[in-house]
């Protein structure tokens, strides 16, 4: 059971939610809510691409090993599908600013922990590190439905909240590999340091933005705080989404997007290190992997909402699989097929992760809604942490190659999907 709530609390509440009695006053409050949570994203987004994009390189440099270099990279998603229902539940109660705010700040210390792991050389206080990490991967997450909380127009607001952390994503592992790694030495630390230095700066800086000015609060204004049970709100999550073909359907194209992306991703680097390419090449094949995951996200929102969602998915998933396999021709001496390839994953990724989350609020609503946006980006990170291991252990095993062709099989689920339930639809149309 939760803790009561104090009467200032209450009426704290009472008095952000009738801010919103009319269709002006709600329009207005979105718009700066869509701002505060843009200046949240930007450095957030730059802080978890910074720990990112270092994890498995400074991983298998602390183990020798790629696969250790792998799990270290996936405690990123581990964290973030560990802290998902938590924090849902958090803002059920709390609100949003109260829960993106907090996993920003964890997701800091998360960070200073992998930086002292550069330092002393001992791998497990880098995975440790990194699943705190990912509990600021769950606040990015959870800010694109806090996004859609008074939206008329959901695809949009998500796909604007995204494309506004193409900025941060991008500058992360560039900053991280380029500027602060010269830093990192120049002041005695370990060159791969240099990024979590960055994290920890950044990330503070995301959770006193969110704590500041996101007031009030999208949730409250919604009427979306709820009474969560502990026992009782994992199983009230679950049937929602299991009785829904949407809901599965959204939550399905979810994890296919996390799994191919951070599959493909996970490797890549040591993949084109095992070549001889240096860091710097490196974190540019990152970012531009990063560019194709965020920069089209408003145009990709605008055709979710006046195209369907389903539609997208469709597209997301071939775009998915086509850039895994384009990625799985690329040698390790060779960059071209790394960079086009996790472009058109990056691309694949966005569309199916916005269409997705905007089926999702358009499917469900009322108290449970938080704690099954939750559940979603549970399975969701679930699925992308398992990626990692798995890929790992693919490369150990075989080669890269076959990594990437096995991604793309994968990358086309969604789309079969869709077009099983479609063709069902009409033998059913017509039988009628």
């Amino acid at each position: 059971m939760h803790e009561p709530e104090t009467p200032e609390a209450a009426s704290s509440e009472d008095e952000q939610a009738r801010l919103g009695d009319t269709p002006a006053e709600r329009a207005g409050i979105q718009r700066r809510t869509l701002r505060t949570l843009m200046g949240g994203i930007v450095p957030g987004g730059a802080a978890m691409s910074s720990a990112y994009s270092s994890a498995a390189i400074l991983g298998e440099e602390l183990t020798s090993n790629q696969l250790l270099g792998g799990i270290a990279a996936s405690g990123l998603t581990t964290g973030a599908a560990i802290t998902a229902i938590p924090l849902a539940r958090l803002m059920a109660r709390r609100g949003r600013r109260i829960g993106i705010a907090g996993g920003y700040a964890v997701a800091g210390l998360g960070a200073l922990v992998c930086l002292l792991a550069a330092q002393v050389g001992w791998y497990p206080l880098l995975v440790l590190g990194m699943l705190s990490v990912g509990m600021g991967y769950a606040s990015n997450m959870a800010a694109r439905f806090a996004s859609a909380d008074l939206a008329e127009e959901p695809g949009s607001a998500i796909g604007m909240l995204i494309w506004a952390s193409t900025f941060g994503s991008v500058l992360g592992p560039l900053l991280g590999f380029g500027p602060l790694r010269s830093l990192a030495t120049l002041v005695g630390l370990h060159e791969l340091a240099g990024p979590y230095l960055l994290s920890v700066l950044l990330f503070g800086i995301a959770a006193l933005v969110v704590h500041l000015f996101l007031r009030p609060d999208p949730l409250v204004v919604a009427g979306g705080l709820g009474n969560v049970e502990e026992r009782e709100s994992l199983r009230s999550f679950i049937r929602p989404i299991a009785g829904s073909s949407d809901g599965r359907l959204a939550v399905g194209s979810m994890v296919v997007g996390h799994v191919v992306m951070v599959g493909i991703m996970t490797m890549m680097p040591l993949h084109m290190r095992s070549g001889g390419h240096e860091l710097q090449v490196i974190g540019a094949m990152i970012s531009l992997h990063i560019v194709g995951m965020y920069a089209f996200s408003p145009i990709v929102g605008r055709l979710v909402d006046r195209l369907g969602p389903h539609r997208l998915i469709v597209v997301g998933s071939l775009l998915l699989a086509v850039g895994a396999d384009v990625a799985a021709h690329d040698e390790a001496h060779q960059s071209l097929s790394a960079f086009v390839g996790m472009f058109i994953v990056g691309i694949g990724w966005s569309c199916g992760l916005i269409a997705s989350s905007a089926l999702l609020v358009r499917t469900f609503d009322g108290p449970n809604r938080v704690g099954i946006q939750g559940l979603a980006d549970m399975c969701m990170t679930t699925g992308g942490a398992s990626a990692g291991i798995v890929a790992g252990l693919v490369l150990e095993v075989s080669t890269f190659p076959v990594l990437g062709h096995g991604a793309a099989v994968v990358g086309a689920l969604p789309a079969a999907a869709v077009l099983i339930r479609w063709l069902s639809k009409r033998r059913m149309a017509r039988a009628l």
